[in-house]
């Protein structure tokens, strides 16, 4: 039986150096109050923040993300048809396409799944990456509804379907998680290419 494993979203040893920044005391106090907040370090939370800009919130205004409250999309996706969603999809194929080559610098199926992976980690959406012999399962968490499951799993297998055409996706769904189960191999990592 094959054991699942997670997939690495960072290396596993990472070179760094000691840089000094002087800041006002008073953000310095806010970031050490929500390090507490968080029981992590400041150093830690320094290091997050930044990361997260330079994986997502320096590109994110350059090609068009704006902030929406997670309350209005709740409430649009309560009453989309079949129809919207597709109309959707259509639409945010290209734009998928332009911000992955835009960040990423090339659009395959790697960057395009680690491009995706950055914007839900950006926009609070929780996602894992798991491995069972050859068999992948994406798992996201949304909790935004049932339709914007439906949405989720129709832009997967868009996607899947874009790079690999001849392979099967299967998806277990509920109003806030999608399951998405696809082979691509033992070797397979969105992290290395």
């Amino acid at each position: 039986m094959d054991s699942i494993k997670r997939q690495l979203h960072t290396p596993k040893k990472e070179k760094t150096r000691s840089v000094t920044y002087r800041l006002p005391v008073k953000l310095v106090e806010e970031l050490e109050a929500e390090a507490a907040n968080k029981n992590i370090s400041h150093n830690v939370m320094a290091k997050q923040i930044l990361e997260k800009y330079v994986q997502w919130d320096r590109f994110a205004e350059k090609i068009g993300i704006i902030p929406v409250p997670k309350k209005i999309l709740d409430t649009l996706g309560i009453d989309m048809t079949a129809e919207e969603i597709n109309e959707i999809i259509n639409v945010i194929k290209p734009f998928i396409k332009n911000t992955v080559l835009f960040i990423k610098g090339k659009y395959d199926l790697k960057r395009c799944i680690e491009t995706l992976e950055d914007y839900m980690r950006a926009s609070g959406m929780k996602s894992d990456h798991r491995i069972e012999g050859d068999m992948h399962h994406f798992i996201i968490q949304h909790e935004l509804g049932g339709n914007w499951s439906i949405f989720t799993e129709q832009l997967l297998q868009e996607i899947f379907k874009e790079f690999l055409p001849d392979s099967k996706m299967k998806c277990q769904t509920t109003e806030s998680t999608v399951i998405a189960t696809i082979g691509l191999g033992e070797d397979f990592s969105e992290h290395e290419y």
